[in-house]
């Protein structure tokens, strides 16, 4: 098994080893591509130029490493494995107004033994598959329909997580109509469940619908306007509310807006609403969510530092005896990766969280970055949510404390033509909450990573 828990010593010594693996690949990279031997690039760009653009391939090998010690604070065994994910699409616009698209996805753990799970392995699929009819330049009608990776404003509620293994992806229609730089939308899109073993396919009971708006505000500035409705209507029950589980139906109406744009010259703003209404099970649903950015730009020595603060909140369940009544948040289906800390152990659900993110741009390949988190639960009697929206444990009496604890993460990039190495590590403090509920074992996260693509 790949999933266990080791010594930390044998946890650093198996980071050299990937460690070393990552500098012989980008090092043979770096001599490859310096006498352009970067055959696959090479060989898409001319099948792009020799039919006028109509026809272009794309592709991504990516491979991370990385050891995960305190996994969910000590309730999992720690994990040391490696992810290979590779891709293959095809894209084909015979006219102005039509293209069609395909993309092919393989994912592997190849250490982590022979149970991993289908959270981070799936032999090769269909990843997309979808036609779009395009608009005019500036005005007119357009649709997509079929298997797409999709992301809406900051991917808060509906997104394709790319940090994941098998990033998640979407049948789906829409259809939008373009007016200059604003957009109107209707939408229906239903997440794909991967199966091991045979063909991933949607399960179409659970799917949300409704419109998506972009509104222009001035030169630079941006208001999303959204209705969606969250339904689930499928055996075994939903996983979204926290107190109806088993029941199998859900409704949920989220109406919101995410207005963005700059504030002077070097200071960005952010900031998103969302109120829903609607029943989970028997119960009956309302929950709200808030978000708020400040980026500043700065220049140190003659090199880009941006500094943001962040809070964002999301609301639960204040009476577990209320069995009729349900507060948590539904956060539909979010790329959550970095917006509760690196290492991707919370979502958008009870909670209030405070964060701040440095980023040093060393040279215009290479960046720093440096986060910070501090979490506290909204409620002291509802459940502490991973990333996908599940309760990792509950104080049902509220006495184990509000306070999770807080993150700090370090990690860093490198970019050279179509390569891409990166590290990182990340470690989080644990609070009252964990403290009281979990075994108490802080979590850590250390990775290496290494993406071709073109």
């Amino acid at each position: 098994m790949g999933t266990r828990r080791v010594p930390l010593g044998g946890n650093m010594c198996g980071l050299w080893r990937h460690f070393s693996f990552s500098l012989l690949w980008l090092g043979s990279a770096h001599l490859l591509s310096g006498q352009s031997w970067d055959l696959g690039s090479r060989a898409a760009a001319g099948v792009s130029r020799e039919t006028e653009s109509k026809f272009t391939l794309s592709f991504e090998s990516r491979g991370r490493y990385e050891i995960r010690e305190g996994t969910n604070f000590g309730l999992n065994p720690d994990i040391d494995t490696g992810l290979i994910r590779t891709r293959f699409g095809m894209t084909y616009k015979p006219a102005a107004w039509l293209k069609i698209s395909g993309m092919l996805q393989d994912s592997r753990s190849p250490w982590y033994g022979n149970n991993a799970p289908s959270t981070v392995r799936d032999e090769a699929d269909l990843h997309e598959s979808y036609f779009e009819i395009l608009p005019d330049v500036k005005t007119g009608f357009g649709m997509t329909a079929g298997r797409m990776m999709l992301n809406y404003g900051e991917a808060r509620l509906i997104g394709t997580p790319q940090w994941g293994n098998l990033a998640r992806t979407y049948d789906h229609a829409r259809l939008y109509y373009k007016m200059g730089k604003a957009r109107f939308e209707v939408l229906l899109v239903s997440p794909v469940k991967i199966r091991l073993g045979e063909f991933n396919r949607p399960v179409l009971g659970d799917r949300a619908w409704g419109t998506y708006n972009i509104l222009p505000l001035g030169k630079a500035s941006q208001l999303d306007l959204y209705v969606l409705r969250h339904d689930q209507n499928r055996p075994g029950g939903f996983t979204t509310g926290s107190r109806a589980a088993g029941s199998d139906k859900m409704g949920v109406n989220t109406v919101g807006g995410r207005l963005s744009g700059p504030l002077g010259k070097s200071l960005k703003y952010s900031t998103e609403l969302a109120l829903q209404n609607g029943k989970v099970g028997p119960a009956k649903h309302r929950g709200g969510a808030a978000y708020l950015s400040l980026t500043r730009r700065f220049t140190v020595a003659g090199k880009p530092l941006d500094i943001s603060g962040e809070y964002k909140y999301a609301s639960g369940t204040n009476d577990p005896k209320d069995t009729l009544h349900v507060s948590t948040f539904d956060q539909l289906y979010p790329a959550n990766h970095d917006k509760f800390g690196h290492q991707d152990l919370f979502g958008w659900r009870n909670l209030h969280n405070a964060r701040s993110l440095t980023t040093l741009g060393i040279t215009k390949n290479l960046g720093v970055n440096f986060l910070y988190d501090s979490i506290w639960l909204a409620s002291a009697s509802d459940s502490l949510y991973n990333g996908s929206g599940r309760s990792i444990v509950r104080s049902a009496s509220g006495t184990a404390g509000r306070h999770v604890g807080q993150g700090t993460d370090l990690f860093g990039t490198y970019k050279y033509k179509h390569f891409l190495l990166g590290a990182g590590y990340g470690y989080w403090f644990k609070g009252e909450f964990i403290q009281n509920t979990t075994p108490g074992i802080s979590a850590s996260y250390g990775y290496l990573f290494h993406t071709y693509s073109f």
